[in-house]
């Protein structure tokens, strides 16, 4: 679910189970590397993922917020932005790796809402 675009980038909400709030900001580029980008494409992205960090902050509270840009399956610039929590099924694993635990955490009913307001706010400030 897109919760955000511009010309340069989107985010996206992801369909995670074991990690609700998971988000993706994609380039609209399509490049392999960041240093493919133009520095104003970079800046640009670069918000982007502050954004979608500090908007999971305030929203969920997490224990912590794991960045990962990896692109080995897809070489299309993309930043994975997840939120952790201490009792999540990987943690303190990474999210691809093994679970340890069964557990399961529901978001707030109004998680979309949220997010959007907090992105809408900090990104499309002129």
């Amino acid at each position: 679910m897109v919760l955000w675009r511009d010309q340069c980038a989107r985010i996206v909400l992801t369909d995670e189970i074991d990690h609700p709030g998971f988000l993706r900001v994609i380039a609209r580029s399509h490049v392999r590397e960041m240093t493919d980008l133009r520095p104003s494409e970079r800046d640009q992205i670069m918000r982007a993922v502050f954004a979608a960090e500090s908007a999971l902050r305030e929203v969920l509270a997490p224990d912590k917020i794991n960045l990962a840009s990896l692109g080995n399956v897809i070489p299309h610039i993309h930043w994975h932005i997840v939120p952790r929590f201490r009792d999540d099924p990987h943690f303190p694993n990474p999210v691809w790796g093994c679970r340890v635990r069964d557990s399961r955490r529901i978001p707030p009913g109004d998680l979309v809402e949220k997010l959007e307001r907090f992105l809408g706010s900090a990104l499309n400030r002129s």
